[in-house]
């Protein structure tokens, strides 16, 4: 018997979110934007944001007194590795026994 609810969430992991994060800014976003579209509190938006500057994943740029965030080469790279992995397990999901349930259960 299924006692879990069908539409309750699947928990997001880092990565994931950082792979959203960087998609939603592709074309340049303003940090309302990114929080919105990817589902975040602001602290949580605060905390990525910061992160991913950091890692030069992202570059914030001041454009007519607003902040616009915009993925980087770098951040493009990060996606593609990041899709390229995530096909790499979907893949091989039937074959893989050794990974946590969790991981093969979030496969997208």
């Amino acid at each position: 018997m299924n006692t879990g609810n069908k539409n309750q969430r699947k928990r997001r992991d880092r990565l994931y979110i950082i792979a959203e994060i960087l998609e939603i800014a592709k074309d340049g976003t303003l940090k309302t934007q990114i929080m919105y579209k990817a589902n975040l509190s602001f602290s949580q938006l605060n905390e990525y944001l910061n992160l991913l500057v950091n890692l030069n994943l992202l570059e914030s740029k001041q454009i007519n007194g607003k902040t616009i965030y915009k993925t980087t080469d770098k951040g493009f790279k990060y996606l593609d590795s990041y899709k390229e992995i995530l096909q790499l397990l979907k893949n091989t999901k039937n074959s893989i026994k050794k990974l946590p349930v969790n991981w093969i259960n979030n496969l997208h």
